[in-house]
C-alpha cells in the first residue's frame, strides 16, 4: 500500500526550540512520501508542484489559513497535524472543508498547568506579597500577616478544559481543596476530578489563589468584572494564564489600586503587551510575563510527538484522541 503524500507547513522563530528536529522529520520520512521543504503563506506558490498530490499536512506555529486556492491546489488533503495549540486563526476552513485537524493542544496544557503549580505553591506561602514588602521595608516584618501554605486552603479554577484538568490532577499531591466554575462542568466530571462545581462569584469568594483558564470565546470576553475582583480574600492571588480578553482590565486595575493586599500574576492581558500608559507596568501588586507559559525549548518536540502518535493512529483507522471537530472548536480558547 502506498504510502501517503505528506507536507510541512510552518512559519515561526525557533529560539523557543525546534518542534520538527531532524530525528521526527526522518520519522515522518519513514512513514510517509515526505516533501520536507518547509511551506508558509510566503512561499506555497514556489511548492505548487509537489501540493497536488499531498495528503497530509505536518504543521506547527505559523500554519496559514487556507482559502479556496489553496484548496484547489492540494485536492486530495484530508488531514492536517498541528503540532501545537490554539487553531483559531486557521481551523475554521479546514473543518468547512471536512479536512480531519488534529492539534496538540493536550500536550501543550503541560507546562501552562506547570507553571500554574509552582505560582499557586508561591501564593499559597505569600511570596509575591512578602517579597514586594520586603524589598520596600528591608525588614523580617514584611512577613508579618498571615499566609496560610497548602494544608487544607482553597484553590478555585475558571474553566475545567485540558489546562484546568492538568493543573488540578498536579495539585492532588498537595492537602488542598478545589473548588471550579465551568458552565460545561457535569456532576460526573466533577467527582472524577474531586472537585466542587460551584458559581463564578463563589470561586473569587472562597479562594485564596484564583486560576482563569476560561477559553477565548465571545461569550466569555469581558467576564470578570470588579465585583469578582473585589470579592477575593484578604491576601488573595489572581492567576491569569488563560486570555486577557475575559477581564475587564480597567476594573482589575481599580481593585488592585485600593487593595495591596491583593497579587495579580499575569501571562496574558488584553493587547499584549499592556499599553505603555497601562497601570499594569506601575502596580507593584502585579507581575507581567510575555506569554511564556506554553511549551518552550526541549519541551516542543512533545508537540511533533503527539501528532506523530496521532497520524499513527488514523493511518491505522483508530479512534483519535485530540482530533478538532467542530463541536470541539466551538468552546476552544
Amino acid at each position: 500500500m502506498a504510502k501517503p503524500k505528506s507536507a510541512l507547513f510552518h512559519n515561526y522563530d525557533a529560539g523557543d526550540g525546534v518542534v520538527y528536529p531532524q530525528s521526527t522529520l526522518a520519522k515522518i520520512a519513514g512513514l510517509t512520501d515526505f516533501y520536507s521543504q518547509r511551506i508558509d503563506g510566503d512561499t506555497f506558490d514556489q511548492h505548487l508542484p509537489a501540493l497536488a498530490e499531498v495528503e497530509v499536512i505536518f504543521a506547527t506555529w505559523g500554519l496559514m489559513r487556507f482559502d479556496e486556492r489553496h484548496f484547489a491546489a492540494m485536492p486530495k488533503l484530508k488531514a492536517v497535524f498541528y503540532a501545537a495549540g490554539n487553531v483559531k486563526a486557521f481551523a475554521q476552513p479546514l473543518l468547512d472543508h471536512n479536512i480531519i485537524l488534529v492539534s496538540a493542544w493536550q500536550a501543550n496544557a503541560i507546562p501552562v498547568a506547570e507553571m500554574c503549580l509552582a505560582q499557586i505553591l508561591l501564593s499559597l506561602r505569600g511570596y509575591f506579597r512578602s517579597a514586594r514588602h520586603y524589598q520596600k521595608s528591608r525588614e523580617m516584618t514584611a512577613k508579618s500577616y498571615h499566609r496560610p501554605g497548602v494544608n487544607g486552603e482553597t484553590i478555585g479554577m475558571l474553566g475545567m478544559g485540558k489546562i484546568g484538568t492538568r493543573t488540578r490532577h498536579l495539585l492532588k499531591s498537595y492537602p488542598l481543596k478545589v473548588i471550579a466554575y465551568d458552565p460545561f462542568l457535569t456532576d460526573d466530571r466533577a467527582r472524577e476530578l474531586d472537585i466542587e462545581s460551584v458559581s463564578l462569584g463563589q470561586v473569587f469568594e472562597r479562594s485564596m489563589v484564583v486560576c482563569n483558564h476560561i477559553p477565548d470565546i465571545p461569550e466569555t470576553r469581558q467576564t470578570l468584572n470588579a465585583g469578582h475582583f473585589g470579592s477575593l480574600r484578604d491576601g488573595a492571588t489572581f492567576i491569569n494564564t488563560g486570555r486577557g480578553a475575559q477581564v475587564v482590565e480597567a476594573d482589575l486595575i481599580q481593585v488592585l489600586t485600593e487593595r495591596p493586599d491583593l497579587t495579580a500574576l499575569l501571562d496574558v492581558t488584553d493587547p499584549e503587551p499592556p499599553t505603555a500608559g497601562s497601570a499594569f507596568w506601575d502596580l507593584d501588586n502585579v507581575i507581567n510575563s510575555p506569554h511564556i507559559g506554553g511549551t518552550i525549548g526541549d519541551e516542543v518536540t512533545r508537540l511533533s510527538d503527539l501528532v506523530i502518535e496521532e497520524f499513527e493512529r488514523w493511518t491505522a483507522g483508530q479512534p483519535l484522541n485530540y482530533q478538532v471537530t467542530a463541536k470541539v472548536f466551538e468552546t476552544m480558547g
